[in-house]
């Protein structure tokens, strides 16, 4: 056929009306003449476009189209040559007569008004020129930028929550101070977002978001191990063979728990619903790990009682270690 409409669009011819429709838009960018004023091969290849979407755009123009290509409008009891509808692919060529005529005329209003064709803020949304008559569009309302702020917080703030202090500074310069809240149980990295509290936007927009990164401080016993928390415990040697009850804090309060009788150092003791607390859900679990502490300078009755106790009970607690 004398004129691919398919090719022209870069389409397949199985091509559905919303990817013909995003072909036509995209190329409609490229070549449009009110953004290549000075182009006359870009003003050619425009109406070639948009005669082609005119055409393969419509489904009925497009049925007769497959059928019997680019001459289908001559084809039956179709108008002839020059004729058409409104809105018909040929009422838009204009005033040079016909094929090899004068100067095609770029009307937007009858390109984009009721040809069938997307409005011109479809096609040109966000671009800075354009626009019926080469007036200037006027600029759009812009999102403004999101802030990051990083904060550290002690363990223990962390685990219960509570209130943060911020200064922030703004673009003319000058500091303002901001709360925010967080929550009980916050993990290291994690963000938390004061919406609108970002850069205010360009014309008029919304402002952007500020985003507060948490750093947790390590803490000098406890560690968390997801929605668990563990606990070095250290107790004396009397504790540990002997069994008996130690204080334990916790982010819920002080809980008291037994020590069995005859505990190792690196035993593990658990006290359920004492971890990390929750906003929703169950909080985790606390594990205590104990560890004997033997006194740095022992007596001398001291050492004596525990050579007696090593000659009585001679076993060997490292018999069943292996590689």
């Amino acid at each position: 056929m004398a004129d691919d409409y398919y090719k022209i669009l870069g389409v397949s011819r199985s091509a559905t009306p919303e990817e013909i429709r995003k072909a036509y838009k995209k190329m409609a960018q490229k070549y449009h003449p009110d953004l290549n004023p000075d182009d006359k091969a870009a003003h050619t290849k425009f109406k070639e476009i948009q005669n082609a979407y005119d055409v393969i755009g419509d489904a009925e123009k497009r049925k007769k189209y497959d059928q019997f290509g680019s001459n289908f409008e001559n084809m039956g009891a179709g108008p002839g040559p020059g004729g058409g509808g409104p809105g018909g692919f040929h009422q838009w060529r204009s005033a040079g007569g016909g094929p090899g005529g004068g100067q095609f005329e770029f009307d937007l209003g009858d390109l984009f008004g009721g040809g069938g064709g997307p409005d011109l803020s479809d096609i040109f949304g966000g671009m800075g020129g354009g626009g019926g008559g080469g007036r200037r569009r006027h600029a759009q309302p812009v999102r403004g930028n999101d802030i990051q702020h990083d904060v550290t917080v002690p363990f223990k703030q962390a685990m219960e929550g509570g209130e943060i202090n911020l200064n922030v500074r703004r673009p003319g310069g000058e500091m303002e101070r901001l709360t925010a809240k967080i929550p009980p149980g916050i993990e290291d990295g994690k963000k938390i977002r004061l919406r609108g509290q970002g850069d205010p936007g360009p014309n008029g927009g919304p402002a952007g978001d500020l985003l507060i990164r948490i750093h947790v401080q390590a803490h000098k016993y406890f560690k968390r191990n997801g929605k668990d928390l563990e606990v070095t415990v250290p107790v004396s040697l009397a504790e540990a063979m002997l069994g008996g009850s130690i204080d334990v804090p916790t982010p819920g309060g002080t809980v008291t728990m037994k020590i069995p009788a005859g505990s190792s150092s690196g035993k593990r003791l658990r006290v359920r619903g004492q971890g990390v607390p929750a906003t929703s859900g169950d909080a985790g679990d606390l594990y205590v790990v104990l560890q004997i502490a033997l006194p740095e300078k022992p007596t001398e009755e001291l050492k004596q009682a525990v050579e007696k106790f090593a000659e009585d009970h001679a076993e060997d607690p490292r018999k069943d270690l292996s590689w």
